[in-house]
C-alpha cells in the first residue's frame, strides 16, 4: 500500500468496502513497461480498470487503449484519446458495434472466425485486422482457454482471406494468459506467431505486426516474474524468432497497470466456528465475489491481505463474503491465515486490487451498491 493511500484512508476514512487507486502508482507502471518494452506500443487493457482518472492520465502519457466493447470506446474517446490510438481487441463483436466504432474513426481490429472476419469487411472496409491464436495459458494463475484464438493453420487461411475481403491483414496476436508464472511460454507463442508470418510471406502476404497481449504481474500473495523479466523473455523470444526483421510489436497490459496502484479496504462483519471442535475459524467480510473479488474464482488469484492486528498471533481461517449465496466463499483451501483476535468491525485490506475488481462487481445482487473507487 502507498502512503499516499494509508494517508487517505487514516483521513478520509471511507465507508467500505471501496477500491482506492493511487494514480502516480500508474503513471510509474506505465513509465516502467515503457521503459522496458521500448520498442512496443502500449494499448492500456482498459477492461482491467476503465475509471476516468486513470484513462485521462494514461491518454496524457500517451497510451493507446485495448478495448472490448463499444462501450470502452466511447469512453475512452470522452477521456481524450484519439481514434488511431484504440484497437477493437474483442474478437465476439455485434456487426451494429463495429460500424459504430468504424464510424469514430477505429481502424484496428481482432478476429479468430470466418463469421466475425465477413462483419469486418461488411461495416469497417479497409480497416488493419490481426488475427488471434490460441494458447495453452500453461503457467498462468488465470489461463484464458480457448474461448479465444484460432488455430495457426485456420489463422493463416483467415489472414489470406481477409485480403481478399479488402481488408489489411495486419497482424497476429495471442494472450499466454493473466498472471504468468512461465516465462518460457512467450518464446513458445512467438515461435507460433514467426511460422505464421512466414506462411504468409509465402502466400505474398506480408504481415506487419504481433500483439503481444497481456500476461504481465501484480504483486499478489505468490511473488511472480518481474515485468522487467518478462520483458527480456519477450525480446530475446522475438529476437530468436524473428532476427532483424523486426515486427510492430504491442502489448496490452492490464492487471500489470493498475493492480498494485489499488487496495481494497472492506470490514469483518463476523467471525464465527461451526462446531465447539472447529479449529478453523471462519471471516465473513462486507465484500465477496460478487462485491468485485470474483477473480478469488477457484481461488486462482490470491490477494495479499493485511489487517490493523498483524502484529499479534494469527490461526488459520476461511474468508467469505456477506451474501447469501454458498459460492460467496472467497479462501477455504488456501490457509490464509489472520489474527486470532480479529473482531467484527476491524478493517480487512487487500493488496494489489486495482485490476479486475471494480469492473467485476454485480449491480444490485442482494442489494449491495457497486465497488465505490476514489482515485487519488
Amino acid at each position: 500500500m502507498s502512503a499516499k493511500i494509508r494517508r487517505f484512508l487514516v483521513r478520509r476514512q471511507p465507508e467500505t468496502p471501496c477500491l482506492v487507486v493511487d494514480l502516480d502508482v500508474v503513471r510509474q507502471n506505465y513509465e516502467a513497461l515503457n521503459k522496458a518494452l521500448p520498442l512496443a506500443t502500449i494499448y492500456y487493457a482498459m477492461k482491467a480498470n476503465p475509471a476516468a482518472e486513470i484513462l485521462r492520465l494514461l491518454v496524457a502519457l500517451g497510451s493507446s487503449f485495448d478495448t472490448a466493447s463499444i462501450y470502452e470506446i466511447e469512453q475512452v474517446l470522452a477521456a481524450g484519446a484519439p481514434a488511431e490510438r484504440i484497437s477493437f481487441g474483442n474478437t465476439i463483436k455485434k456487426q451494429v458495434d463495429i460500424a459504430r466504432a468504424f464510424s469514430c474513426g477505429v481502424r484496428l481490429y481482432a478476429f479468430d472466425s470466418e463469421a466475425e472476419l465477413d462483419k469486418l469487411a461488411a461495416v469497417a472496409p479497409g480497416s488493419r485486422v490481426f488475427c488471434r491464436i490460441v494458447m495453452s495459458g500453461e503457467g498462468a494463475d488465470w489461463p484464458i482457454g480457448r474461448k479465444f484464438g484460432c488455430e495457426v493453420d485456420m489463422a493463416r487461411d483467415l489472414l489470406v482471406r481477409a485480403a481478399g475481403l479488402g481488408l489489411d491483414p495486419y497482424g497476429v496476436s495471442f494472450h499466454i494468459g493473466s498472471q504468468q508464472r512461465d516465462l518460457g511460454q512467450w518464446d513458445i507463442a512467438i515461435g507460433k506467431t514467426a511460422m505464421l508470418f512466414s506462411a504468409l510471406n509465402d502466400a505474398g502476404i506480408t504481415l506487419k505486426m504481433v500483439n503481444l497481449g497481456g500476461g504481465f504481474p501484480a504483486r499478489y500473495k505468490t511473488e511472480a516474474p518481474s515485468a522487467e523479466r518478462h520483458a527480456r523473455a519477450i525480446m530475446n523470444a522475438v529476437t530468436r524468432h524473428f532476427g532483424n526483421d523486426m515486427p510492430n510489436l504491442l502489448v496490452e497490459p492490464g492487471r500489470f497497470m493498475v493492480g498494485d496502484a489499488g487496495i481494497i479496504q472492506s470490514e469483518v462483519v463476523l467471525v464465527s466456528r461451526k462446531g465447539y471442535d472447529d479449529d478453523v475459524r471462519w471471516v465473513y467480510l462486507d465484500i465477496g465475489k460478487f462485491g468485485g473479488l470474483i477473480e478469488t474464482m477457484d481461488e486462482a488469484i490470491k490477494y495479499r491481505v493485511r489487517t490493523q492486528r498483524d502484529a499479534g498471533p494469527k490461526s488459520q481461517v476461511i474468508i467469505a463474503g456477506p451474501t447469501c449465496d454458498e459460492a460467496d466463499v472467497l479462501y477455504k483451501r488456501a490457509a490464509y491465515e489472520l489474527p486470532v483476535d480479529l473482531k467484527a468491525g476491524d478493517k480487512v485490506e487487500f493488496l494489489a486490487a486495482g485490476a479486475y475488481t471494480s469492473t467485476y462487481c454485480s449491480v444490485g445482487f442482494n442489494g449491495l451498491p457497486p465497488l465505490k473507487t476514489y482515485c487519488i
